[in-house]
């Protein structure tokens, strides 16, 4: 995710299902004060498996993947999968209507006949969503991502469907996983929002996508996001640009900026070697700017074109999406869909951009 825009649909998805919200601060009211809620704290070491799982006390989770993928004819193609998990109240997880989680699923399927995408939506406790760790499995309805073998994330399966459009896809890495920010604490702010925060940027994918009844053989490279919190985002914080980038070398780069209503956007990222040696960056470090815009149909304009550099190491790299108009039109409207690299560093990624208004 990247962080993604699992939290603006999450917010709505609260205060449409709960008693009254109180007035929304910061994008989509995720400024709002969680104080009942369990907080991020600097020092929490990350445990695994039992992180891969669900977290009952904090408000707000997800488990996000991202595929750019080729078919038998050279063509590129995007697969997104994502589960969200949205708490009403804190607390564990109860059977029957009295549970308090909310969950929202999106897929996607970007490629050479444009940009396709389905939600769906879930209460838990009867069983219709969920994440379990061990053996790993995370599903909605008849979406799922779970593992094949092992008791964590090194062989999954991603399968979603949605109206023309399938895919069925394995995802395997035997690389460790990649803690973001100072060992998985990822500060959103600089005010003391944070999350929690880890990534299997390493997959190697193959499997079968079905466009308009058509199947496609695929392989490609994949990337999973993992994050959870209660209070990610300061109130003024407007929306954010998110880079997951895989790098011919074998490098990958995480980047995102948080805009603000007023004042410069908060920016972090990692580079990952492609021995998976991780430098957290700090904004000093790093540079975002749009080159080209898309106008949508809905009249807004998003940037579809950025220049990305940064020092230590040196980068200077255009990142251009393949589809200008891959559209989450879902009950928030987000951009999500696959780039391509050129410059000092050529390679392929995703990129996921909020809060631009008509």
């Amino acid at each position: 995710m990247n962080a993604s825009a699992c939290l603006a649909a999450l917010a709505l998805l609260l205060a449409g299902c709960d008693q009254a919200p109180a007035p929304a601060q910061g994008f989509a009211g995720l400024g709002e004060d969680a104080s009942t809620f369990a907080q991020v704290e600097r020092g929490r070491a990350l445990q695994f498996p039992a992180d891969h799982a669900a977290h009952a006390g904090y408000r707000i989770e997800w488990w996000y993947v991202t595929a750019n993928l080729k078919d038998a004819e050279g063509r590129d193609w995007g697969a997104q999968w994502t589960l969200f998990r949205s708490a009403l109240r804190p607390g564990a997880d109860q059977p029957g209507w009295a549970s308090p989680n909310l969950w929202l699923g999106h897929a996607a399927l970007s490629g050479p006949y444009g940009h396709q995408f389905s939600e769906t939506q879930a209460r838990g406790g009867i069983g219709q969503a969920g994440v379990q760790a061990t053996p790993f499995r995370a599903w909605i309805d008849a979406w799922s991502l779970r593992s094949l073998s092992g008791t964590g994330l090194e062989h999954l399966q991603m399968q979603a469907a949605g109206n023309d459009f399938s895919y069925r896809l394995q995802l395997r890495s035997e690389q460790p996983l990649v803690l973001h920010g100072d060992h998985g604490y990822s500060e959103k702010s600089g005010q003391g929002q944070a999350s929690y925060y880890y990534s299997q940027p390493f997959y190697q994918v193959s499997g079968e996508i079905e466009r308009a009844g058509v199947r496609h053989q695929v392989s490609g490279q994949a990337w999973l996001d993992r994050e959870w919190s209660s209070q990610p985002l300061a109130a003024g914080q407007s929306g954010w640009d998110w880079f997951s980038l895989h790098l011919d070398s074998g490098a990958k780069l995480m980047l995102f900026q948080v805009r603000q209503a007023a004042g410069k956007p908060y920016k972090a990222g990692t580079w990952i070697a492609a021995d998976g040696q991780v430098q957290a960056l700090g904004a000093e470090r790093i540079t975002l700017t749009p080159l080209g815009w898309t106008r949508l149909k809905d009249g807004r304009r998003v940037p579809t074109r950025w220049q990305v550099a940064l020092t230590q190491p040196a980068v200077q790299i255009e990142v251009e999406a393949l589809l200008p108009e891959a559209w989450m039109g879902t009950r928030f409207p987000y951009w999500e869909g696959p780039v391509r690299v050129r410059g000092s560093n050529g390679g392929q990624g995703y990129l996921e951009m909020t809060g631009y208004a008509p």
